[in-house]
């Protein structure tokens, strides 16, 4: 047992998060190392002069980072997979940026930690329009994309409308993907130091590449179905932030729908603070009834977002705005200077798939494949909590105890399944904890193949007593 005791003097927040990152440093500059004990809680509550609910709660936190292991009875160990280096402070701020995924290539035999669109043969009909782009235009191929066609911008029409919202081929502007739209549009509308708000769970690489871009973010808090109206004007009244981003539609991870009425306040909200807003409908294509789009309440405020990547092919890096009027040339030139262009043949290829219909043909065996692992999924996780749409190729599933976010991940990825745990979608720290992990199923090449990764998480969440394991 070591005789470390923490410096809680320094750092931000409650107690519990200030003594659950100096535990953190501690390991990271090797003062805790590997297979170390920590303290007793008790012993440790008496010595800082705090409840040992304070205790238990940093404890929790730091088991939900994956950095310690223990059980009742036994004691609260440094996992020994931790292996503190002279660079642990510059990897540990990358981390941040980077999320809770792995970054180096591991030999797992099941990818659950992405949404891309799940293999439908659509490479024969990519495959045939390439062919002809190349014949076609052989010139443009070689070169930047130095003009805008028509065609372009009515695809991106064509791909964005919904239900009655329909945008005008003007205000349109192809993108390098849906991620490269909604960073033109934060770069262009607003400016260093400016806060952008995000739901507590959301897709956070937006969030985090805003903040590498010297932006700061605002959480607000949401329920089942998504954003609450009333926690926004809070957070708007309090931080006066210029930008909201929103998934209203298929929300990712929580899957929520927000309803028309919160649509409608949340665009009310956002004209009387002078809020612009982003609506991210990437996996609203996929959802085949759903309420009015935000733009619908709040035109002069909304860009909307959408792409291929969830619905066709994450490949072809097929994306498009719908901006307020005059505001497209402002995103067109932001979106250059962030990406450093647009590739014809990228750009002329999702053209043609969506004006030919092809896209659309593809989106419907997309969704229908999706449909079919949903139910998959449904029947295999019957016995627990989880929030999960026909339409969407992920659930939100809720841990049973003794499970924590980051030690299911973690035995997971020994088992060579590789999910993602909540932190990955935290667009900054919050008191907040879901004890929920998102589970895809769009990668896996056969449904025989996703049975076997389902059953293998299973038989996970059924052997409880492995949630304090420790994860070598």
């Amino acid at each position: 047992m070591t005789n470390w005791t923490p410096d809680l003097s320094n750092g931000t927040g409650p107690l519990y998060i200030k003594l659950a990152d100096s535990i953190e440093a501690a390991i990271s500059d090797g003062t805790l190392p590997a297979g170390a004990k920590l303290p007793p809680q008790r012993n440790l509550a008496f010595d800082l002069g705090v409840t040992i609910g304070t205790i238990s709660r940093a404890y929790a936190l730091i088991h939900e980072r994956g950095l310690v292991s223990g059980e009742v009875g036994r004691g609260t160990y440094v996992n020994t997979s931790i292996t503190p280096s002279p660079t642990a402070k510059l990897e540990r701020a990358v981390a941040s940026f980077g999320g809770t995924r792995p970054t180096s290539d591991t030999p797992n035999r099941y990818r659950l930690n992405t949404t891309a669109a799940p293999d439908v043969g659509q490479n024969v009909l990519i495959d045939r329009h390439i062919s002809n782009i190349v014949q076609e235009c052989s010139f443009q191929i070689t070169d930047y994309a130095r003009a805008f066609p028509q065609e372009w911008s009515q695809a991106g029409v064509r791909w964005l409308s919904q239900g009655d919202w329909s945008p005008t081929a003007d205000n349109i502007v192809p993108t390098l993907g849906a991620h490269a739209a909604i960073m033109g549009v934060i770069t262009a509308m607003t400016s260093p130091g400016d806060r952008i708000v995000f739901e507590a769970a959301t897709y956070s690489q937006i969030a985090r590449a805003a903040i590498l871009a010297g932006r700061r973010a605002s959480v607000v808090d949401s329920d089942e179905e998504g954003i609450i109206p009333e926690d926004f004007e809070r957070v708007c009244a309090q931080q006066h932030p210029k930008m909201v981003f929103l998934m209203p539609t298929g929300q990712n991870p929580t899957c929520a729908i927000l309803p028309a009425e919160r649509r409608r306040a949340v665009a009310d909200i956002a004209r009387r603070y002078n809020v612009w807003i982003i609506e991210d409908n990437l996996y609203g294509a996929l959802v085949t009834d759903q309420p009015p789009m935000i733009a619908q309440f709040a035109p002069d405020l909304t860009f909307v977002v959408g792409g291929l990547s969830k619905s066709v092919s994450a490949g072809v890096r097929g994306g498009w705005v719908a901006c307020p009027s005059n505001f497209a040339s402002r995103i067109r030139i932001s979106h250059a200077m962030m990406t450093g262009g647009l590739p014809f043949l990228l750009a002329e290829l999702c053209a043609r798939l969506v004006n030919s219909g092809d896209a659309h043909d593809i989106l419907k065996d997309c969704t229908a494949e999706i449909n079919a692992r949903e139910q998959i999924a449904r029947r295999s996780f019957s016995d627990f909590e989880f929030n999960s749409l026909p339409d969407i190729p992920f659930l939100w599933l809720k841990l049973p105890e003794p499970w924590l976010s980051g030690t299911f991940r973690s035995a997971a990825m020994k088992e060579g399944i590789l999910i993602d745990d909540e932190d990955e979608f935290k667009a900054g720290r919050s008191e907040k904890v879901f004890h929920r992990v998102r589970i895809s199923f769009s990668a896996p090449r056969t449904r025989r193949e996703l049975t076997d990764a389902f059953d293998i998480l299973r038989q996970l969440l059924d052997n409880g007593s492995a949630g304090y394991e420790g994860v070598a």
